[in-house]
């Protein structure tokens, strides 16, 4: 018999949080490839010292305007966090998830306020960069997988359990671990190729081999790399606990959408690679890496997952 899934009224908005965060990231790549992080000068919250800027110039428009879309993303899961706590009972895991939320919302708007305040935008290069476009990667993935988990647990009171087998489940860590280093290492690659573009892809491939190259560039030709490991592995791991799950249920259905996005997004990299990652690749490079970050997640908590109330 097919099991009927309850969703909430609440869970539909943890659904509309997450996707509105997704929108407000993909503008925040948008932001950083047309090299317009300076648009409102080292200045925040103000820009060039205003509330409303005045007689903008294009990027400052940019700039602003991602600017007024994170405000509705706080208010968003404020919201949520709110209706979490008046909704469920002490000890949801739903609770947890949405606090984390908050959390990682906070801390994503601190790390751009610092870039903003620092200097480390548009095409600004300075020893601590790389390390806050990483930190700002992670900050995203993590604020991402606690929006999802948010809706998730909303669900027929779903719960993670931990206990069984040790073998699946660190693999699943292995898993989540090789994703962010992808992550990681395609924020460097970005990054890289934002400050020293080629002209060619020859070029391209011959500044990344050269001994006189930046260190960002040097370390550039990891992402295809890794991504090519993780992405064999990532198939493998789906197909074996959807064939532990017998091949049905929510966890089959998880692992073949998140074959389906690794698939695609191995293509679409390498698109991008060879057309020289312009700005629209780039946007739809990171919304599949979100998407697919996203369905890793959810493959895991449908693996891990256990009646609230058995």
């Amino acid at each position: 018999m097919k099991t009927t899934v309850r969703i909430s009224g609440f869970a539909k908005f943890a659904w509309f949080t997450l996707a509105y965060n997704v929108l407000v990231i993909l503008w925040g790549v948008f932001l950083r490839a047309s090299k317009s992080g300076d648009g409102c000068g080292q200045h925040w919250l103000t820009c060039h010292g205003e509330v409303i800027p005045s007689a903008p110039e294009l990027k400052t428009i940019i700039e602003f305007s991602h600017r007024m879309t994170t405000g509705p993303a706080f208010l968003l899961v404020i919201v949520l966090l709110i209706w979490a706590f008046r909704r469920f009972e002490k000890g949801s895991p739903v609770r947890t998830a949405a606090l984390a939320s908050l959390i990682f919302i906070i801390t994503e708007v601190l790390i751009g306020a610092v870039l903003v305040l620092t200097g480390n935008t548009a095409e600004a290069l300075t020893a601590e960069r790389p390390f806050l476009a990483v930190g700002h990667l992670i900050n995203s993935f993590l604020l991402l997988a606690s929006l999802t988990l948010t809706a998730w647990f909303a669900v027929d009171s779903r719960r993670i359990s931990l206990t069984g087998s040790r073998k699946p489940v660190l693999l699943l860590i292995l898993a989540g671990a090789a994703i962010l280093l992808v992550g990681t290492s395609g924020s460097i690659a970005a990054l890289g190729s934002m400050l020293f573009p080629s002209e060619t892809l020859t070029e391209g491939i011959a500044s990344d081999f050269s001994a006189s190259s930046n260190i960002l560039l040097k370390l550039r030709i990891s992402h295809p790399i890794l991504s090519i490991m993780t992405s064999i592995y990532l198939i493998f791991l789906a197909g074996w606990l959807s064939k532990l799950c017998g091949r049905q249920g929510p966890v089959s259905r998880s692992s073949n959408i998140l074959t389906g996005i690794v698939i695609v997004q191995v293509a679409f990299g390498a698109a991008t690679l060879l057309t020289l990652a312009p700005i629209v690749m780039q946007v739809g490079h990171l919304l599949l890496a979100d998407l697919l970050w996203i369905s890793f997640v959810l493959l895991a908590a449908n693996f891990l997952s256990r009646p609230e109330h058995p």
